[in-house]
């Protein structure tokens, strides 16, 4: 009877999502899920790599010590939709607000990572900047961003926004904010 209550235990722990304290940090001081994609921060490289694999591209800047960062990952990307989603859908690059690895943008200009940061306005940790499915002709990753989500955000607001960039809402009249608000009350609407 106690090995049955021993296995049973830990069975229930295999079953738990993956938690922050799991994911390794790296030198930078960043986290470092598995579903981060490591490349040479080349955007137009990275855009073809993500269209081969049939997945969004998308750009998370994180700064080490920063609470937000840890809250999105111990408490929102473990959730098993948007991991999911981040694992099959996205194909996501992390870049370091104050880094000094190299980042060619998409219209060729080659700068350091707190550079880009500083030419796309990013301001917040953590920021996840959605990318076009095509490479812009002019311009930068900012401007051809079809949506920016700067800051921590719980589990529905996350998962409503990359379910939105996956349905190209963007391209449609429905605003982000409609379409949130929607899904909010089609989830209550479920629940009764």
């Amino acid at each position: 009877m106690r090995l049955i209550a021993i296995l049973t235990g830990f069975l229930m722990l295999l079953s738990v999502p993956v938690q922050a304290a799991d994911i390794p940090i790296g030198d930078d001081g960043l986290h470092k899920p598995t579903w981060l994609h490591v490349t040479f921060k080349d955007l137009r490289e990275d855009l073809a790599d993500a269209n081969a694999q049939g997945k969004r591209l998308a750009i998370i800047f994180e700064q080490r010590g920063c609470i937000y960062c840890t809250r999105m990952h111990e408490k929102v990307f473990p959730d098993p939709k948007i991991n999911a989603l981040l694992r099959e859908k996205f194909f996501f690059v992390q870049m370091n607000l104050f880094g000094d690895e190299e980042v060619t943008d998409f219209d060729g200009t080659v700068l350091p990572e707190k550079a880009m940061a500083r030419r796309w306005g990013i301001v917040f940790t953590p920021t996840i900047m959605f990318l076009p499915e095509k490479a812009p002709d002019t311009g930068t990753a900012a401007q051809a961003a079809v949506a920016t989500m700067p800051g921590a955000f719980g589990i529905g607001t996350t998962l409503d926004m990359m379910t939105w960039i996956l349905e190209k809402g963007y391209e449609g009249d429905e605003h982000f904010q409609k379409y949130h608000a929607r899904k909010i009350a089609e989830r209550r609407a479920a629940k009764q």
